[in-house]
């Protein structure tokens, strides 16, 4: 019996050992002297106005909420975050009895590239990033308009979490 409780307490030791072994870093394995980036606005390529302001601040939101990697002027960036929108596109989910839409899905794809400015070289670039989020219609257009923008608010802060997760977790 002692024999046996002594075999579960070094396999348990063996298992914590191993488990710390693994090497996981809540920083990521981003290059060490990589402590700041600069986000600026992205550029639209849709015909979807301003769409660029809601995407470029929720990932500055992201990068801040993350701390991370610190947003600063390009300027004083350690590394730059550019990205430009190439798809906006809205898709009818559902219809009432009437064959009115009542829901939709908001789409919106991006081309991201991350830049270490201080060594001049590319860490990644990413093509056709994808995001969506569904929003019900409630009422009059200016109320499916305002529904779009709370969509395209949620898309954003979903976008901006998953872009800091490339940026910092994909070496």
């Amino acid at each position: 019996m002692r024999i046996c409780v002594m075999t579960r307490l070094l396999a348990l030791l063996a298992l914590a050992l191993v488990v710390a072994g693994c090497g996981y870093s809540l920083r990521g394995s981003l290059p060490g002297h990589i402590r700041t980036v600069a986000v600026p606005v992205f550029a639209n390529k849709t015909q979807q106005p301003a769409v660029e302001n809601f995407l470029t601040r929720a990932v500055i939101e992201a990068f801040v909420t993350s701390g991370r990697l610190k947003v600063v002027r390009p300027e004083e960036a350690d590394s730059i975050l550019e990205g430009e929108i190439v798809g906006y596109q809205l898709d009818s989910l559902s219809y009432d009895p009437q064959a009115n839409v009542r829901e939709y899905r908001l789409t919106v794809t991006l081309n991201l590239q991350f830049r270490d400015v201080r060594q001049n070289v590319m860490l990644w670039r990413q093509e056709r990033v994808r995001e969506k989020a569904d929003f019900r219609v409630v009422g009059q257009v200016a109320a499916t308009i305002s529904s779009e923008e709370s969509a395209l608010r949620l898309a954003a802060v979903d976008i901006g979490r998953a872009i800091v997760n490339l940026a910092v977790d994909r070496f």
